[in-house]
């Protein structure tokens, strides 16, 4: 997989790292020292800020402000090195079609008002999970005060071969989402990977049940070749073209759904 750092904060409706960049932009975005493009009539409509007191509410939970911290699935900048002019989720066909939005945009419509929503790529973490400073990495996100975190990592960890690999990354994931737990109660989502792996994914269950969290599986997806983008377009690296297509972030859009409503 292919992981920039690179955050964007909106309100709708394997192996680069970016530096970080971070702004409460609207469906815009920072692209180094390039200005943020304007926003279009449908980004200033989606654009518009929550109503005082008019909490966005999915049952009974509060998705005023989501967080998603995840890998190039999340969010990924253009990269020529490897054929991706996109910078949104590898390997959607359009920024519209990658998990986060087609799951921000169903909550808007079930809920009737649009969240704010911040977006990370945090494959430092799955890379070096054993020095990853959470509160420090994470400040700008903290003050953003999510009350809904999606997590979506997992892939880019190396393999868990001994006792002591699958403790540390254990520790240091359950620090990770006690961090994000802490800073006013949000709830927490953990999915699956979506290359599976048994090793990784029983510490993500474990970590999540530890904090309170919703455990959403979605390994079965890679078993249906259609989810895969490599199956609705040609892709000259094989590494993009085994990152879900646009079908495959549907269904991981609709697992994680189907999660927030049980």
């Amino acid at each position: 997989m292919f992981e920039p750092s690179n955050v964007r904060t909106i309100a709708v409706g394997l192996c680069l790292a970016l530096h970080l960049h971070w702004g409460v932009l609207n469906e815009r975005e920072i692209r180094g020292g390039e200005p943020a493009p304007a926003a279009s009539r449908s980004d200033a409509d989606a654009a518009k800020p929550l109503e005082k007191n008019r909490p966005v509410e999915l049952g009974n939970l509060r998705a005023g402000r989501i967080l998603f911290l995840g890998n190039s699935i999340t969010l990924h900048g253009p990269s020529a090195a490897v054929g991706w002019s996109g910078n949104w989720g590898m390997a959607a066909s359009a920024r519209e079609k990658d998990y986060v939005h087609v799951l921000v945009r169903a909550i808007a419509e079930i809920t009737g008002r649009r969240p704010e929503v911040m977006i990370d790529n945090i494959a430092d973490f799955e890379r070096h999970y054993e020095m990853f400073d959470a509160r420090a990495r994470l400040a700008k996100h903290l003050a953003f005060k999510p009350e809904l975190v999606i997590v979506a990592i997992g892939e880019n960890v190396p393999a868990l071969a001994s006792d002591e690999s699958r403790s540390a990354f254990r520790n240091s994931l359950v620090n990770l989402l006690k961090t994000l737990k802490a800073n006013g109660d949000p709830k927490i989502v953990v999915r699956s990977c979506f290359w599976p792996d048994k090793t990784k994914d029983d510490i993500l269950i474990q970590a999540c049940t530890e904090v309170g969290g919703i455990f959403v599986d979605i390994g079965g997806l890679s078993k249906d070749e259609s989810h895969y983008a490599r199956s609705e377009r040609s892709y000259a690296h094989a590494g993009v073209a085994a990152h879900p297509g646009d079908k495959g972030m549907k269904a991981i859009a609709e697992a994680i759904l189907d999660g927030l409503r049980r």
